[in-house]
C-alpha cells in the first residue's frame, strides 16, 4: 500500500442517462437551509466500487447505525468482487439501486468526470447525495449541482470530512480558545513524494481493486488532497475571499495517456476572516502532511492530514537570552474523548471515511442544518478550481461563492 491516499475508481458511470423518472420519487421543495428527505434513518447506496470504496466499506465496522441497502458499478466483476467481500447487496443497473432504496443516500464514489453527471440523476431522482472529491470538473457544473440541490430541498456534501474529525476539531478548539493567541498566519503541506516513481501497479484496495493511476495523474494532485486542509481552513474560518495561486506539471512523462493535470500548485488564501495562508500541493516533493498554526503565542500543528488521531501540538513562543524561538517541548492538545469512532489504518490513511455520510444522516434525522452543508461543498469547489486551473499567470481570483463556518462537533465545544 502506498504512503499516498489516492483515492478514486476504476469504473466510472459514464453514457447514463439524466432521466430518472422511475428511480426514485420526487421531494417537494423545501426550505433552502434545511435537509431533505427527514425519514432516509441510516440507509446509503454505494454508486461505485473502486479504489476508494473499500475505505468507506472498512469505515462500516465502526458505525453500525449505517446500512448499506445497495451498490452498483458498472464493471460487474468489479460489482461481484466487492460485493461479495464486504457481504454487501449488490443491484444490477443505476436505475435500481435508487428504485430499491428511496430516500437512501448515495455515496458517489465513481470517477471524478463522471460525478457531474450520477450526481445530477441522483438528485433527480429525489436523493440526498454525499459525493467522492471534487464534486464536479467545473464550476459550471457545481453551481448546476448546487442550485439543483437548492430546488429540491437536498442535501448535496463533498468529501473529504476529515473535517469532522479529531485532529481538525482539536485545532478548531485550539483556535477559539486562543490558546496560540490571534492566528496570523498558516503553513499547509500536502506533498506526497515523487509519486510516477513509487511502485502503484502493486496497489491494491483491500477488495483488490488497483490504484487507478492514469485517471489520477489526469484529475490531478489538487483536486485529489487540496481538500484535506481546505475543508479544515473553511471549516475554522469561513469563506476564501482570494485566491492567489500558480500550479505546473513537473513531471510531463508520467504513465499512461494525458493530458495530466498540474502535479505542483502553490496557493495564498486570503479569508473573509481569518489569517492568510499558504496551501502546497504535489507528487513531487518529499512526503509532507503537516500544518502549522502561527499565533501570536506560539505555533500550534499537526503532522498527519489523513490521520483523524494525529497528535495536536502547541509550541509556546519564547526568548532565551537573546534569542527568539519556539519552545522545543511542544504541549499536546486533547479533547475530552471520546470523540468519534474511529478506523483502524489501513496503508495511508488513518481516516473515517463515513463521518460526512453519517453527519448527512444525523441532519436529516434530526431536522437541523447539516454542518457538510451544499454552500460548503460549492465553495470548497470554488477554491480547489482555483488552485488547480491557476497555472503561471493567472493572478488574483475573487470567489464568487461563500460559506460560513461550520458548527463545531459537539464533543470539540
Amino acid at each position: 500500500m502506498p504512503n499516498s491516499g489516492h483515492d478514486h475508481l476504476v469504473q466510472g458511470q459514464r453514457g447514463l442517462s439524466g432521466d430518472r423518472a422511475g428511480a426514485g420519487l420526487q421531494n417537494e421543495p423545501k426550505r433552502p437551509d434545511m435537509p431533505g428527505n427527514i425519514g432516509m434513518s441510516g440507509r446509503v447506496v454505494l454508486l461505485g466500487c473502486g479504489f476508494v470504496a473499500d475505505l468507506y466499506a472498512r469505515a462500516l465496522k465502526v458505525m453500525p447505525g449505517i446500512e448499506v441497502v445497495g451498490v452498483f458499478d458498472l464493471n460487474p466483476d468489479r460489482l461481484r468482487q466487492f460485493c461479495e467481500y464486504w457481504k454487501l447487496p449488490a443491484k444490477a443497473s443505476f436505475d435500481q439501486l435508487l428504485a430499491d432504496a428511496p430516500g437512501a443516500l448515495v455515496l458517489n464514489l465513481t470517477n471524478p468526470d463522471a460525478h457531474f453527471e450520477t450526481t445530477q440523476a441522483c438528485l433527480e431522482a429525489g436523493h440526498n447525495v454525499y459525493s467522492e472529491k471534487p464534486l464536479a470538473m467545473t464550476m459550471d457544473q457545481a453551481r448546476a449541482l448546487h442550485d439543483l440541490a437548492e430546488a429540491r430541498g437536498l442535501m448535496l456534501g463533498s468529501a473529504p470530512c476529515s473535517a469532522l474529525g479529531e485532529a481538525a476539531q482539536t485545532l478548531g478548539h485550539a483556535l477559539r480558545h486562543g490558546i496560540a493567541g490571534t492566528p496570523r498566519a498558516i503553513y499547509a503541506e500536502l506533498d506526497d513524494g515523487f509519486i510516477p516513481q513509487a511502485a502503484y501497479h502493486k496497489w491494491r484496495s483491500e477488495s483488490g481493486a488497483p490504484w487507478p493511476f492514469e485517471d489520477e495523474f489526469r484529475v490531478g494532485c489538487t483536486l485529489e488532497h487540496a481538500g484535506y486542509y481546505l475543508t479544515w481552513l473553511i471549516a475554522w474560518f469561513g469563506s476564501v475571499r482570494t485566491v492567489v495561486a500558480a500550479s505546473a506539471e513537473t513531471i510531463p512523462d508520467k504513465e499512461g495517456t494525458g493530458p495530466f493535470a498540474p502535479d505542483l500548485s502553490v496557493a495564498t488564501l486570503f479569508f473573509e476572516n481569518g489569517p492568510v495562508t499558504r496551501l502546497t500541493c504535489s507528487i513531487t516533493a518529499p512526503h509532507n502532511h503537516g500544518i502549522r498554526i502561527i499565533g501570536e503565542k506560539g505555533v500550534l500543528s499537526c503532522d498527519a492530514a489523513w490521520d483523524n488521531a494525529a497528535k495536536v501540538r502547541f509550541a509556546k513562543r519564547l526568548t532565551l537570552r537573546r534569542r527568539l524561538m519556539e519552545s522545543p517541548l511542544k504541549r499536546r492538545i486533547k479533547l475530552p474523548q471520546p470523540t468519534h469512532p474511529k478506523v483502524e489504518r489501513w496503508g495511508a490513511a488513518a481516516m473515517n471515511f463515513l463521518l460526512g455520510p453519517q453527519e448527512m444522516l444525523d441532519a436529516a434525522r434530526e431536522g437541523r442544518p447539516c454542518r457538510m452543508s451544499n454552500a460548503f461543498a460549492l465553495h470548497l469547489t470554488e477554491v480547489t478550481l482555483a488552485i488547480q486551473n491557476a497555472g503561471e499567470d493567472t493572478g488574483a481570483q475573487r470567489m464568487t461563492t461563500r460559506c460560513d463556518p461550520m458548527e463545531p462537533m459537539t464533543w470539540a465545544r
